[in-house]
């Protein structure tokens, strides 16, 4: 055998070793499998329908993959907004990080004209209260009411969303807090923040010192639901002072998996992959869905309102499921590390600009 064939068959032999290029997260290569999940929600006619979501912003392939499971739910569900719980962007937040980490993901949402209001999380950079698709206003916190079909005016009836900055409660936002709270008219009230009053949580749990400061005003003014992230899992507490229910919902894009204690305030708890939730107002109840990566229920119900007429919720149908075509997962995905900003994706060309 003479040299250029030896030549030959080392690059044969060497070209079937080597595996073959991955495709930048996000980008599709070829028709996606499908598998079939369940929508749980009612979608009642003239309902106020969000999702949440919290700890997304890695850039990771477990965030792209949450992402499209709410593209999926959101074609049976049209959600018109989605409340952002902190840490939004680990790590730069440079406009090619934003992009990667937020604009990129949620593209088709942002496209289909969906709504983002973010509050800021301890990794969160304050400036980004200036970028224009959080939609805060360059506020470090703020309100607004939401209405069938989008965000009303102030003076219209419906939801109204209080949000916070749980990392650094001063006086100045407390008494803010006070005046909004006493001067609202909304049946639901629904505040919004990265550190939550009460979780099971291993890493973090319970903000004692927050919960000592907000939970009276909540409990005073009326407040409904509180959402939460900061913990990196899925967590429903059993309704507390005043009979207000609070989620954790830390685990949009990073999860800390096994990291939920067992105490007596859980009413449901995941903690063994990443997810979302969505959320339906119709009159005195509070239909909520969490699913995860994978497109599984995780948990689902109804909260009637506290306060109101007990009928309601007591007497509504079970509505009917709904199959929804989601993107096919492995459920046995890596989890991103503690504090480690996730692996960004290959370098692709810029995305197409959001509509401002």
């Amino acid at each position: 055998m003479n040299h250029a064939m030896i030549s030959r068959l080392v690059v044969v032999f060497w070209l079937a070793l080597c595996p073959a290029p991955s495709a930048p997260f996000g980008v599709d290569t070829a028709p996606q499998a499908h598998s079939t999940a369940t929508l749980t929600l009612p979608r009642k006619d003239g309902s106020v329908r969000f999702a949440v979501m919290g700890d997304t912003g890695r850039g990771s392939r477990e965030q792209y993959e949450v992402a499209k499971q709410m593209v999926a739910f959101h074609k049976e569900f049209p959600f018109d907004f989605v409340i952002m719980l902190g840490d939004n962007i680990y790590g730069l937040d440079t406009p090619a990080e934003m992009a990667n980490k937020f604009e990129t993901p949620y593209k088709p949402l942002l496209d289909a004209g969906v709504v983002f209001h973010a509050c800021l999380g301890n990794h969160d950079n304050p400036n980004q209260r200036f970028y224009k698709l959080f939609n805060m206003g360059g506020e470090r916190y703020y309100t607004f009411r939401a209405s069938r079909g989008g965000i009303s005016k102030l003076t219209e009836g419906g939801v109204r969303f209080f949000a916070l900055e749980s990392e650094y409660l001063d006086k100045q936002q407390l008494d803010w807090l006070e005046k909004e709270l006493s001067s609202s008219t909304s049946d639901w009230k629904i505040s919004f923040f990265h550190h939550p009053l009460y979780s099971s949580g291993k890493a973090h749990g319970s903000a004692l010192e927050s919960r000592a400061v907000l939970e009276p005003l909540f409990v005073k003014y009326g407040v409904s639901a509180v959402f939460s992230g900061h913990d990196h899992l899925y967590e429903r507490i059993k309704p507390q002072k005043g009979g207000i229910v609070y989620w954790v919902s830390g685990a949009g894009g990073s999860l800390r998996k096994r990291g939920l204690r067992t105490t007596d305030m859980t009413a449901k708890g995941f903690d063994t992959d990443y997810h979302f939730m969505i959320v339906e107002i119709a009159g005195d109840d509070l239909y909520f869905q969490a699913i995860s990566r994978t497109g599984a229920t995780v948990d689902s119900g109804v909260v009637h309102r506290p306060g109101a007429p007990e009928a309601g919720a007591s007497r509504a149908p079970s509505p009917e499921p709904v199959p929804v075509a989601v993107p096919a997962v492995s459920p046995a995905g890596r989890s991103t590390p503690e504090g480690e900003v996730g692996v960004r994706p290959s370098p692709s060309p810029s995305p197409t600009p959001p509509p401002q």
